[in-house]
């Protein structure tokens, strides 16, 4: 027998506590990591194109009309959020995520790339040619009760702008499809709690990447210049792009496994095509002496199990089973995102149209001084833009307290809501939202029949009520209470619900926020 040492003191069993405990992430922090500051340069870049978006197109030197350049924004959101699907399809069943998320990336960049070069005149006019002069128009166009046929100019330089918009649209779309999920591997292991974390920090991470690009980007655009507004996130997209590639030996990565949708489909149309109810073999019936003992009652998905005469393995016909459970949390999301979105199009429409105070104002002596006053004055607004960091702000401040102090206390008590209770929360907070913007765009509607305000912004002149833009804190607020309740706990939702789908598809639709920050998708 060995002898023991006479100053050994440590005992065999531990006294609970002793230690102190091991994180969630241990051993998955750069990975961690590496997405998170992948996702923040991101946002950073989104935020870079379609926060004033509007305002490049309406001014010089594309002139674009105030609602084709909406159109092209809302087309562009569009786009993004039905290429999600797709490209999480191509993720499962033919490239993996990491694959689908690096080929989406060059996409993105070159998308990106086409707004520096139509900001330069030379290689501008190379793209899209020199502008046709606008059109003569008839005294009677500008009477709104005429029947007459006003001449329309095309958009200058249409092709180039939608072209690299939808590349962009392809790129953002099928990115945010897949990073979420790709996410959740590094740390779905370490159980719920650790994922419901890192959505929180993924979330934190979406808006603190729209605070930089909407406190930063969007004011260099609308008071320095659209060249280097373009160049910034341009590069901070390359950036990104080349965090994720080295992130590389570090991630957990999958190979494609297989669809769900496609599982999904050919499960549901065998189950509806057959003809044979599903029975159960005698070997499960627990029957003795003609009783027979209670049995769970057999659903229309399960005649596609092979124990029941089909061809599918149960494994499958249970995820399937699980998604069908997940759809209807996403169907309730439908009117949220309806909602929220108009935060990056509406309400920043309503802004443009409010008096908007500047940020210098400097006193001039002299008619040319008073020339380059004005000129200092109007170039130096605050950005409309920047009614947005509201919401992002709010979820910054937010999402610590409620990861570290909130969560905890209801958890500790058992009065942490359940995800679809969260979401009732967030969708009460973006009605009120949307009441709110309602309400003032009436008093704006009101106040304009007074007359109107010209203020210029960036280099295009709006016709504003002269009415605070600081009225529309409220809306922006409230929808940013919303997201940490509605769309954090539809991610969480979709993980667990649906058992092992956490890597599924079923995040699909959620992943492109802020979401679209926006967004924060998202």
């Amino acid at each position: 027998m060995g002898s023991r040492h006479i100053n050994e003191h440590t005992p065999l069993l531990e006294p609970p506590g002793s230690r102190s405990p091991i994180s969630v992430f241990q051993g998955r922090r750069l990975a961690c990591a590496a997405i998170l500051l992948t996702e923040s340069l991101e946002r950073v870049a989104f935020y870079g194109i379609t926060s004033n978006l509007v305002l490049f197109l309406n001014g010089n030197p594309f002139l674009w009309e105030g609602t084709q350049a909406s159109q092209a924004l809302l087309l562009f959101m569009g786009v993004t959020y039905l290429v999600s699907p797709f490209g999480g399809w191509i993720a499962d069943a033919c490239l993996g995520k990491f694959a689908t998320i690096i080929c989406s990336f060059i996409l993105y960049f070159v998308g990106m790339l086409m707004f520096p070069f139509i900001t330069v005149t030379d290689f501008r006019i190379a793209l899209c040619h020199d502008m046709k002069p606008l059109p003569l128009m008839p005294p009677e166009c500008f009477n709104m009760s005429s029947n007459v046929t006003c001449p329309y100019r095309q958009p200058y330089c249409a092709p180039v702008v939608f072209s690299g918009l939808v590349l962009i649209a392809i790129g953002v779309g099928s990115v945010k499809a897949n990073i979420t999920p790709f996410g959740a591997d590094q740390v779905k292991d370490r159980g719920p709690e650790a994922t419901r974390r890192f959505f929180n920090w993924f979330y934190w991470c979406i808006n603190l990447g729209a605070i930089l690009s909407l406190g930063g980007v969007a004011y260099i655009q609308q008071n320095i210049g659209f060249e280097l507004g373009y160049i910034i996130p341009t590069v901070c997209l390359g950036v990104s792009f080349l965090v994720f590639v080295c992130g590389r030996t570090v991630f957990i990565t999958k190979p494609a496994d297989g669809s769900a949708f496609t599982d999904m489909f050919r499960i549901l149309g065998h189950s509806l095509c057959s003809s044979k109810q599903p029975s159960e073999p005698s070997l499960l019936r627990n029957e003795v002496k003609g009783v027979s003992s209670s049995r769970p009652k057999l659903g229309l998905l399960d005649s596609a199990k092979e124990r029941y005469g089909g061809r599918f393995p149960e494994e499958k016909v249970e995820e399937v089973k699980a998604l069908f459970k997940i759809i209807p949390v996403f169907l309730a999301l439908i009117p949220y995102w309806t909602v929220y979105f108009q935060m990056q199009t509406t309400y920043v429409l309503q802004s443009l149209h409010l008096r908007i105070p500047a940020i210098f104002s400097k006193s001039s002596e002299g008619n040319s001084s008073n020339i380059s006053a004005l000129h200092t004055v109007s170039n130096t607004k605050l950005p409309a833009a920047w009614l947005t960091m509201f919401d992002a702000l709010l979820i910054l401040l937010l999402i610590p307290l409620k990861d570290k102090v909130v969560d905890p206390i209801l958890k500790r008590r058992g009065l942490l809501p359940s995800s679809l209770k969260r979401i009732a929360v967030g969708m009460f907070f973006v009605m009120w939202s949307v009441v709110a913007a309602g309400i003032l765009e009436t008093k704006r509607l009101d106040v304009i029949k007074n007359g109107t305000i010209d203020q210029v912004i960036g280099n295009v002149t709006y016709n504003a009520a002269d009415l605070s833009v600081w009225w529309q804190i409220p809306q922006y607020v409230l929808i940013g209470i919303s997201e940490i309740f509605a769309s954090i706990a539809g991610r969480w939702e979709a993980g667990f619900v649906a058992l092992n789908w956490m890597h599924k598809s079923i995040f699909r639709q959620q992943g492109c926020r802020k979401h679209f920050h926006v967004l924060r998708c998202c």
